[in-house]
């Protein structure tokens, strides 16, 4: 290389740079697709960096275009639906407007040119005129922001719901906060990423169209006065102009997903701060959430400034390029043919009429050059749209893959693993086989395994039908939640077939039970609605007989109604809280039920009824409970070492002391 450089610089240097240039590109493409390969090789994980160098990657390319597509295919379904009369609307008024600017050009012209002749006839004529075009032209421009903010309006509302439709199917939602990792803040996607990327779309929409109408009726007005080079010079500057600022404009895009990243992160901090309260004021760690919240905003505001200083520069080159520059090529375009002595349109024209053409065209010129500077402008708005498109569409991509059966999640590599490497590479989630059928809980060698591999125990076998209670124990970590969230299909197989009744027959009942938002009928009967109550024959004195079963009787009679809305997190102790989730069981009638240490709040002999009155409706059990006191009413235990080992035996006197 250096002997071809040295040859090609004596003989010509130009072309010496263009080769070496080629020879160094050539080396960086072999140097990175060498540095891929590696890679590929030492592991198949995706670090965190590799993660987030992709997600944040967005541009004005094709594929800004092809995400942005299948985007407005969402918002606007068919071709006839209101928010294709709304676009035609827009359109419609743009148009009207459009044609409004060059009327009131041109009768502004004409008031002008009364005023400097001295000519009141004309002068009265075309004032009056404007006087009574004043609200016909407000009622335009008022009709053209109705439009835009109704258009702005549906099309959030198409895309919420596309996007909470698949949210809320099944158990997407748990899933891509425990199983995948790829979207940090679904909450800010599905309120706040989604409400601007409507904004900027309808935004863009007639940020453009009413420009490149403005254009197209100004030039055709323009030729017939000035000639066709003036506009064909506007039209070559704003081509050059506006490649040069898109190419400059790039880091927009980018910088924009890294800003709503950080928003999501600080706003989740501050979210968490609420939620645990309680725990961090007893911690006394009020200084130290302090810190993780100071930290995040640090980023933010870091991250924040850098984008202003950039806006700043992008805005200094924005006002030369787009507006000021572009007025100097309009000075020089409208002036030619008058400057030009030897222009035959202008030969005989008096003062007046050069003055008259000179206003029109000028102002028509103006208008054109404004235009074309939106149009170069609406560039910024393109590339900063094409973030917010690139956070919409891969949060579209992972529902679509949850929805599917798939996940992604960062792990640790194989390496640093090497004990269990080889068993890890056989584990493919989802392998496994459910089968519904009813009265009946079998694992058939199935591998007990969190979703990302770490094996707990390798093949768990038992059976379990109903009426036979099972309980469940072993140390912290040993695979105890885990059993539950593979009866409940939150986690995948990773092998083997379990065999269980539909997900409807199956109930879950957690130490800390979820109160929802709503009376207290929603209380016992969720997540049933009243109508759904109803249609089931179960009448509100059966609600009241269950809250009877279990000492809540007593909340009924104080509160007055069952249609009575509370913060029932709050207004209900932890007690009474794990008491409501057991008359909500008693509701639904489930065929399988599994109770995760809740009823540790409550006292012995009302758990005592309850494990009895769930016997006798004949709901089956799988129970995790440290109290000795719950052995008599279960026939079975399933024990967990912690190690990989399990043990499924009946219950008898000589488990019972093992147990205690």
């Amino acid at each position: 290389m250096a002997a071809v450089s040295k040859y090609l610089t004596a003989k010509n240097s130009s072309i010496a740079g263009g080769v070496l240039l080629v020879l160094y590109l050539l080396k960086r493409r072999r140097r990175r697709q060498g540095g891929s390969h590696g890679k590929a090789k030492g592991s198949d994980l995706v670090t965190d960096n590799d993660k987030d160098a992709k997600r944040d990657r967005a541009a004005v390319d094709k594929a800004f275009f092809v995400r942005i597509g299948q985007i407005v295919r969402v918002m606007v379904p068919r071709f006839l639906c209101m928010e294709t009369g709304y676009l035609l609307f827009i359109a419609a008024m743009l148009v009207t407007r459009t044609y409004c600017d060059v009327w009131m050009i041109q009768n502004g012209t004409m008031i002008e040119s009364g005023i400097i002749s001295r000519d009141m006839a004309l002068f009265k004529t075309h004032f009056y005129a404007y006087i009574a075009a004043i609200p016909g032209i407000a009622l335009v421009n008022n009709f053209l922001k109705l439009g835009l903010n109704e258009l702005k309006l549906r099309c959030r509302e198409r895309l919420t719901k596309h996007l909470y439709d698949q949210y809320l199917t099944g158990y997407t939602y748990y899933k891509m906060g425990n199983l995948d990792n790829r979207i940090a803040n679904p909450d800010q996607l599905l309120t706040q990423d989604v409400e601007k990327f409507c904004n900027s779309v309808v935004d863009l929409y007639s940020n453009l169209s009413k420009p490149l109408l403005d254009i197209g009726l100004y030039i055709f007005k323009l030729t017939s006065a000035i000639g066709a080079q003036g506009p064909a010079s506007m039209m070559a500057y704003l081509l050059v102009s506006g490649l040069i600022l898109t190419r400059v404009r790039r880091p927009i895009g980018k910088m924009t997903v890294i800003e709503q990243r950080y928003e999501g992160e600080y706003r989740y901090v501050n979210s968490r701060l609420i939620t645990n309260s309680e725990e961090i004021a007893f911690y006394n760690g009020n200084n130290r959430e302090k810190q993780t919240i100071y930290g995040t905003f640090k980023k933010l505001v870091d991250h924040l400034h850098n984008f202003i200083f950039f806006r700043f520069s992008m805005g200094f080159v924005d006002s030369i390029i787009a507006k000021y520059l572009a007025t100097v090529v309009g000075y020089l375009v409208v002036s030619r043919p008058f400057l030009n002595l030897s222009d035959p349109r202008h030969l005989h024209s008096k003062h007046s009429e050069l003055l008259e053409d000179y206003y029109q065209s000028g102002r028509m010129l103006l208008r054109m050059s404004q235009a074309l500077g939106r149009i170069v402008l609406a560039g910024r708005d393109m590339t900063r749209l094409s973030g917010f498109t690139a956070r919409i569409t891969e949060l579209m991509r992972v529902l679509k893959d949850l929805n599917t059966g798939h996940y992604e999640r960062t792990m640790v590599t194989h390496q640093e693993r090497d004990s269990d490497a080889e068993e890890k590479l056989t584990l493919v989630p989802g392998s496994g086989r459910v089968i519904n059928v009813d009265n009946i809980i079998k694992f058939d060698h199935t591998p007990l395994a969190t979703p990302n591999g770490d094996i707990l125990i390798r093949d768990l076998c038992f059976e379990v039908t109903s009426g036979n209670n099972v309980l469940v124990c072993g140390p912290n970590g040993c695979g105890k939640s885990s059993l539950f969230r593979v009866l409940g299909e939150l986690w995948p197989l990773f092998g083997g077939e379990l065999t269980k009744p539909e997900r409807g027959k199956l109930f879950y009942v957690p130490q800390r039970p979820y109160m929802t938002i709503g009376t207290l009928r929603d209380q016992v009967i969720y997540p049933d609605t009243f109508e759904e109550q109803k249609r089931k024959g179960i009448s509100d004195q059966v609600l009241k007989e269950y809250l009877d079963n279990v000492q809540l009787g007593h909340i009924l009679d104080r509160e007055g109604s069952w249609d009575i809305v509370q913060d029932w997190m709050d207004v209900l102790s932890g007690g009474e809280k794990q008491r409501m989730a057991m008359a909500r069981l008693f509701y639904h009638k489930p065929q399988f039920a599994i109770l995760d240490e809740c009823t540790s709040a409550v006292s012995v002999d009302v758990e005592d009824f309850i494990y009895s009155h769930c016997k006798t409706v004949g709901i089956t059990l799988f129970t995790v409970s440290h109290r000795k006191s719950l052995w008599k009413h279960h026939k079975y235990y399933l024990h967990m070492d912690g190690r990989g080992s399990y043990e499924f035996q009946p219950i008898t006197e000589d488990t019972v002391e093992f147990g205690s």
